[in-house]
């Protein structure tokens, strides 16, 4: 795979991650979408069926990591540096394209709910979004863009975001990799997109489990630069718990497939 290969995959793949991914969570949670109110399930098959359908797309070009943690995975555990920044650039990139994308399919609902008075004056707690009693910086749609906790307890935040990527990582090591090792197989594709509808209905409650600092990073910042109508704040005070704590999460399961696999 060609560095350029590699840019292009990560950057379309997680484009589209980010695309179904968020536009599940809009699609439950946002007045005047047909589907609000869906719940918890819909989003976390939402967004398995997002990491399946983006590593298919993407898998000939890059391998489909589509998370930085993966590719930190990955490259502890083969001992391969290459290209590991063109992979983070592609994926944060390619984040921020999706998330534009989300505003734009969803632009008259995005509207529509943070121009609704109850909403403003009340700050109901909404299946799907940051809770805005632990994170009274977040904004009333920033759950639809990144995550951030319910009970807001830094330990236990960054804690579950750690267990929840090492699980992740895990798995794309021992089941998901293919013949090269640099990527997912087609298999390990359906395996993870299933790992992670696990993760997300198990460990998804406390933090909403980026387990994917460009999944969180990157539509963060587009939350911020985005023209929305009483948006409120990006939480900026939270970002570096789902950043550090799917890194960690995926050195500590190279370092176990290390130890326990090889």
């Amino acid at each position: 795979m060609s560095s350029s290969d590699i840019f292009v995959g990560e950057l379309i793949g997680t484009a589209v991650l980010i695309l179904l991914g968020g536009g599940v969570v809009a699609a439950v949670v946002l007045k005047r979408s047909k589907a609000q109110n869906a719940g918890w399930v819909a989003i976390t098959f939402g967004w398995g069926f997002a990491v399946m359908t983006a590593v298919y797309m993407v898998g000939s070009l890059s391998g489909a990591h589509l998370n930085p943690a993966v590719t930190l995975g990955i490259a502890i555990a083969n001992d391969d540096w290459s290209n590991i920044w063109v992979y983070f650039a592609g994926q944060i990139a390619g984040a921020m394209i999706g998330a534009v994308l989300v505003w734009i399919a969803y632009y008259g609902q995005f509207h529509a709910h943070l121009t609704d008075r109850e909403i403003l004056a009340a700050q109901p707690e909404v299946e799907g979004l940051v809770d805005q009693k632990a994170a009274p910086k977040a904004g009333p749609v920033l759950g639809v863009f990144s995550t951030g906790p319910e009970v807001r307890v830094v330990w236990q935040n960054l804690a579950t975001e750690i267990i929840g990527t090492t699980v992740l990582v895990l798995a794309v090591l021992t089941q998901g990799l293919n013949d090269s090792g640099k990527g997912l197989s087609i298999l390990g594709g359906l395996i993870v997109a299933f790992v992670v509808v696990s993760i997300g209905l198990s460990l998804g409650g406390p933090t909403g489990y980026a387990i994917n600092p460009a999944r969180d990073l990157g539509p963060r910042i587009v939350h911020a630069l985005l023209p929305l109508p009483n948006k409120g704040g990006s939480d900026w005070s939270y970002a570096w718990i789902p950043v550090l704590g799917p890194l960690a999460g995926g050195a500590l399961a190279a370092g176990i497939y290390q130890l326990a696999f090889t």
